[in-house]
């Protein structure tokens, strides 16, 4: 199983969802909203192959943590993985829109400047605006567009700039979600948890959480489970530039 944006640092007890991940034998990206918590929250994953830590700043934190910009800059070139970073149009998050903007350019500057990153992208209600960023800094890296929510045309936006997308069981269980992931590009998809923030079954979701995904996508794409489970394994190998085992160093 794959999760590609999960917050491992904010479960409550996340050395034992890192050890469950282990046990089964899962991939995860583990996304950071905050430089300053990438250190520790590598540590959670020392010795785990099929664990990586990418380092963020949240849009939503943009304007308390703005700060730590240079901190980013320091640490982005000790990992392959940015996230989570992006935009939010929400109410409460547009007061701080300008930090949010500054914040994300030099995001996708930087990672240009060192030859590109996967990014683990949030574009809640800022569907357009982020794209048109992402679309000024065509050398930041591979963008996978987290829980994308936009409308079907920002969708082939995405696409065509050559986007992925990670999506998780609440996404595929709404109808606009459902639609939206059924038009979604089968070999540019890839499955997440958003866990401990997402809800599954009335509780946080965990990051094993997307087996629920995967039979979701089994069922929109008719295909048995196995092969979707392949498909979404060389999605995943074909993101982070890997011809078999997506477990390398970095």
């Amino acid at each position: 199983m794959i999760d590609l944006h999960c917050h491992l640092d904010l479960y409550p007890k996340p050395e034992r969802v890192v050890q469950e991940c282990v046990k089964r034998t899962m991939y995860v990206l583990s996304v950071t909203t905050t430089p300053a918590a990438w250190e520790g929250t590598s540590a959670l994953a020392s010795g785990h192959d099929r664990i990586r830590t990418a380092i963020g700043l949240h849009p939503q934190l943009a304007g308390q943590r703005k700060g730590e910009l240079s901190r980013f800059r320091e640490l982005l070139p000790k990992t392959r993985y940015v996230g989570e970073v992006g935009l939010d149009g929400t109410p409460e998050c547009l007061p701080y829109w300008h930090d949010q903007v500054e914040v994300f350019e030099s995001v996708l500057r930087a990672c240009v400047s060192v030859g590109g990153r996967v990014l683990s992208v949030h574009s809640r209600r800022a569907e357009k605006e982020v794209l048109s960023r992402i679309e000024s800094h065509p050398g930041a890296g591979k963008i996978v567009l987290h829980w994308f929510s936009g409308h079907r045309r920002e969708l082939q936006r995405a696409v065509d700039l050559g986007c992925w997308f990670s999506v998780g069981p609440s996404m595929l269980h709404s109808k606009n979600g459902y639609n939206l992931v059924a038009a979604m590009p089968q070999d540019r998809v890839l499955t997440e948890s958003d866990g401990p923030f997402a809800m599954y079954q009335g509780r946080s979701a965990m990051p094993w959480d997307v087996e629920e995904a995967v039979r979701g996508l089994a069922r929109l794409w008719q295909l048995p489970a196995t092969e979707t489970n392949s498909q979404l394994m060389l999605n995943l190998c074909t993101l982070i530039g890997k011809d078999t085992s997506p477990s390398e160093s970095g």
